[in-house]
């Protein structure tokens, strides 16, 4: 009765947690994203600390450069991000033009097939005049937000409290692990630190870790790239690069995005080798000095595990469903994997041992009389 009681205790407790955190995302948006930002230098504060730095003093540091870098992020790629997209749609026109009129022909000469069924001017009207309407997605989404003060007041406030809790979270964050692990009954303590830690381990190898080698990709393919001559290559990096948390789908989105951007500029096909030597070049480093480097010999998330995760979370919560998605994968990975290992070591998986064969049992029990009488007549 005691154990049912329990059972149901953490039920409703887990029910409850699940129907605020539905309730609530639209607020939690920035505690959750200054809580990632707060896992993510923790480790560098703590190294801090080993050097003999106040913990304030660490946090203060960490913070700054953190920040820092999104403040750069924002004031000079974004902008230029956008001049290369503007510089993208700006040339889809030809680019279109160019596939009719050279390969449209060699597509209908061996593959029957008919480009004209594409309407390619009605394409490339609707392209440029959406563009046009639109105009660059940071204008765009300026003169969205712009349309309600309301809406201004909220995205102001979560901006603002972005950097203040995650100075806190910061600041107090071993002190929390160690609360959080008081308050836990003793007697599933040691289970659910070893759960804890194991969940640290894989969010980390992944959050951590992955996180640097897509950025370090990024910045080697654009640099890679800028080097061959490619204009949009700062944009091409940055998307095989981001996409890299699926192993080999940066190199093929990027090797295909180049490619195709390649051609379509130069019209040259020996100009795909350099692309293709860029890409090489890149995995080389990543498999020799960037994943052994920063993410090391740590599982992380299976990548179909990652999509899914993503996916699901965005359809659940929105956008705090896609930050939240994430550190529940790892939490949910690792229970599976203590569920699977009980389950293996379990009566239930067990096969039991089939019963002797009586007439066996008979013998060795006549061999038995007989040894025993053997004995006695010695």
């Amino acid at each position: 009765m005691m154990l049912d009681s329990g059972r149901w205790f953490w039920l409703v407790v887990s029910g409850i947690v699940v129907s605020l955190l539905y309730l609530l995302a639209p607020i939690l948006t920035p505690f959750l994203t200054a809580a990632f930002l707060a896992y993510l230098g923790d480790p560098l504060v703590d190294r801090l600390e080993t050097w003999k730095f106040s913990r304030t003093l660490s946090v203060t540091t960490v913070f700054l450069v953190i920040f820092l870098f999104i403040l750069v992020f924002f004031l000079f790629l974004l902008p230029v991000l956008e001049t290369q997209v503007k510089l993208f749609i700006g040339k889809v026109p030809a680019y279109i033009d160019w596939v009719v009129n050279v390969l449209g022909p060699y597509l209908h000469e061996h593959f029957q097939v008919d480009t004209s069924v594409l309407e390619v001017d009605k394409i490339k009207s609707v392209i440029t005049s959406h563009w046009q309407e639109t105009g660059g997605f940071i204008r765009n989404a300026i003169q969205t937000i712009s349309k309600s003060g309301f809406v201004v007041l909220g995205w102001v406030a979560n901006l603002a409290l972005i950097p203040i809790i995650t100075f806190y979270l910061l600041r107090d964050w071993d002190r929390m692990v160690a609360y959080i692990d008081d308050l836990l009954p003793r007697s599933i303590q040691p289970l659910v630190a070893k759960l804890g830690r194991e969940s640290d381990e894989v969010l980390g190898a992944f959050l951590r870790g992955q996180l640097l080698v897509m950025l370090a990709l990024a910045g080697i393919y654009s640099l890679g790239l800028s080097l061959v001559g490619l204009e949009f290559a700062l944009l091409i990096g940055l998307i095989a690069g981001l996409v890299s948390f699926v192993p080999y789908l940066g190199l093929i989105v990027g090797v295909a995005i180049a490619g195709i951007a390649i051609l379509f500029q130069t019209q040259d096909v020996f100009d795909l080798f350099w692309v293709l030597a860029v890409f090489g070049v890149a995995q080389v480093i990543e498999g020799t000095v960037l994943t052994p480097l920063l993410v090391g010999e740590r599982i992380g998330l299976h990548p179909v595990t990652v999509i899914f995760s993503v996916l699901a979370g965005g359809q659940l919560f929105g956008f705090f469903g896609i930050l939240l998605a994430l550190p529940v994968a790892a939490v949910l990975a690792v229970i599976m994997r203590h569920i699977h290992s009980t389950y293996k070591q379990s009566h239930i998986y067990g096969i039991d041992e089939p019963d002797p064969d009586p007439l066996e049992v008979v013998d060795l029990d006549v061999n038995d009389d007989r040894d025993t009488a053997t004995k006695g007549q010695e």
